[in-house]
C-alpha cells in the first residue's frame, strides 16, 4: 500500500506536546509514527489522507502549541522488512529479557521473550524510559502477586509481569490505538491474566495492587500519585518514569508527601525510574 508521510514541526517542542500531536492524529487515521529529533513522523494510507482534516484537528487558534507540517508520498514497499531494518531491532535488556517483532527471524536466545507488533515507534522498548522500567521489573518477585500499568502503551509491562509470574494484571490507558496493541501483544505472547481498561487514572478498580507501573509523562505523574498511592498495599512498591533526572526531586517531594518512601532511581540518557514503597 502506497502512504503519506507527514513531517511535523512542533513549537514549543516538548515530550507532552508531542504525545498530544500523536493522540490526535492517531485519532484521524494515522497508523504509525516515529520521531527524530525535530520532527514527528506519522504515517498513513494515501487514500485516507486530507489536508482539510490537518486544518480542522489543528486550527490557527490552537492553543497549546503551533504545528506546522509538510507531506510526501511513500512508495508501496515491504512495510515489515523497512521497521526491521530501520526502527525495530530485536532488543536485549538487562541481558534477560529480549523484545522482538513477529517478523524477525534471527534473534537471540533469552530468559524471557516478547513479541511486539509495532504498529507504532512507541513501546517496543527502545526508548529509554522502557528499558528503565524493564530491568526494574526484572528485579521483583512477582510471583502470585497484583499488577497495575498505568499508560501501558504496547503492553510490554503488563506482558513481562506476567511471565515473572504475576497473578493479575491490569492495564490502563487513555488513548484507544494503545489498549487496542496491548490487546493484540498479549494475544501474541499468550498472555491470559491481563484486564486492559481505556481510561485514566479514575478508572483504576476499587482494588489494591502489589505493584503498580507508571511511565508516563511528569505532570501527569504528579498529578495522578494520589490515586496510585491509593492503590498501592501497604508494602507495596510504585515504579515512575517518563521524565528527566531534573524532575526526579519534584517527583521524590510529591511522593514523600503521600507517605510514600524513596528506595532507588536509576538513570539512562538523563531519563529516570524512580521506585517507591508504601509505608
Amino acid at each position: 500500500m502506497e502512504y503519506t508521510k507527514l513531517n511535523c514541526s512542533i513549537q514549543p517542542d516538548s515530550e507532552v506536546n508531542r504525545e498530544i500531536l500523536i493522540a490526535e492524529l492517531g485519532n484521524i487515521g494515522y497508523e504509525s509514527f516515529t520521531e527524530t529529533d525535530d520532527l514527528v513522523e506519522a504515517y498513513i494510507p494515501t487514500p485516507d489522507f486530507s489536508e482539510n482534516s490537518l486544518h480542522q484537528l489543528f486550527p490557527v487558534d490552537f492553543s497549546f502549541f503551533h504545528f506546522s507540517w509538510n507531506s510526501e508520498i511513500i512508495p508501496d514497499q515491504n512495510w515489515n522488512e523497512v521497521w526491521e531494518k530501520n526502527y525495530f531491532q530485536p532488543l536485549v535488556i538487562a541481558e534477560r529479557c529480549l523484545i522482538r517483532a513477529p517478523f524477525h527471524t534471527d534473534y537471540p536466545k533469552s530468559e524471557y521473550e516478547i513479541v511486539i507488533e509495532p504498529g507504532m515507534a512507541f513501546g517496543t522498548g527502545n526508548h529509554e524510559t522502557t528499558s528503565l522500567m524493564i530491568s526494574e521489573i526484572l528485579k521483583q518477585e512477582l510471583n502470585g502477586k497484583t499488577v497495575l500499568d498505568m499508560g501501558c502503551g504496547t503492553g510490554i509491562l503488563s506482558i513481562l509481569a506476567s511471565m515473572r509470574g504475576a497473578d493479575k494484571i491490569t492495564g490502563i490507558d487513555i488513548d484507544n490505538w494503545a489498549t487496542n496493541s496491548t490487546i493484540e501483544n498479549a494475544l501474541y505472547n499468550n498472555i491470559s491474566n491481563l484486564n486492559v481498561i481505556l481510561g485514566g487514572a479514575n478508572t483504576i478498580p476499587d482494588a489494591k495492587f502489589d505493584f503498580i507501573y507508571a511511565n508516563i509523562q511528569r505532570n501527569i505523574l504528579l498529578n495522578d500519585m494520589q490515586q496510585y498511592r491509593n492503590a498501592l498495599k501497604s508494602g507495596g512498591e510504585l515504579i515512575l518514569s517518563g521524565f528527566y533526572l531534573d524532575d526526579l526531586e519534584p517527583i521524590k517531594v510529591r511522593a514523600a508527601e503521600l507517605g510514600l518512601q524513596f528506595r532507588r532511581s536509576t538513570e539512562n540518557g538523563n531519563w529516570v525510574a524512580a521506585v517507591f514503597t508504601s509505608k
